[in-house]
């Protein structure tokens, strides 16, 4: 017999963003799209009904949340999920409208280290960023000065809590930055 109250699945187009121009798509079954991305790590669901509309014609492989096994890809980012699940901050920061936080790039071969503070939206997206280079500047910048704007961070990450930081000092070095023309 059925379970009354468990919610009936769903399929959500799943996109893993690897870089470099490198993605991969799968329909994924489940009850939510928080459900998808509590339990694969780094994908993220897509709500675009004419990308979703032409994915239908594409040849996706199709996978439920509950398999035992994933297909290949989906596997690794699930297993990565499963790691990060009893960490201490897992989940911290999913759900909200914004989050603040302070990340460190130390550039290629260590060289040009930058501080970047950055305001993220509930998606992963940046929505506005102050990049502080070690000679003190810090040069700001918004979706409109960015060519692409995929999602740069997991909010489930549980490292990611550690790094978070306040509204007031986001808008204090956001408001003494000036424009970045090179973002």
């Amino acid at each position: 017999m059925k379970d009354a109250g468990a919610a009936a699945k769903q399929r959500f187009l799943v996109l893993y963003d690897c870089g470099m121009g490198g993605t991969s798509w799968w329909w994924v079954l489940a009850r939510s799209s928080r459900e998808v991305l509590e339990t694969i790590a780094q994908v993220e669901v897509v709500d675009d009904a004419a990308l979703i509309q032409e994915a239908a014609e594409w040849d996706l492989e199709e996978a439920d949340i509950d398999a035992p096994v994933l297909p290949a890809g989906l596997d690794g980012l699930r297993k990565e999920r499963d790691a990060q699940r009893g960490r201490p901050g897992f989940g911290a920061l999913a759900g909200r409208s914004v989050v603040h936080l302070r990340r460190r790039w130390d550039g290629e071969d260590d060289e040009d280290p930058t501080l970047y503070l950055l305001e993220i939206g509930p998606d992963g997206r940046r929505l506005r960023q102050v990049r502080m280079p070690e000679d003190g500047t810090a040069f700001r910048s918004g979706p409109d000065d960015w060519a692409f704007n995929p999602p740069v961070v997991d909010l489930f990450d549980p490292r990611l809590a550690e790094e978070e930081i306040g509204r007031d000092e986001f808008e204090s070095q956001w408001n003494r930055a000036r424009h970045d023309a090179f973002a």
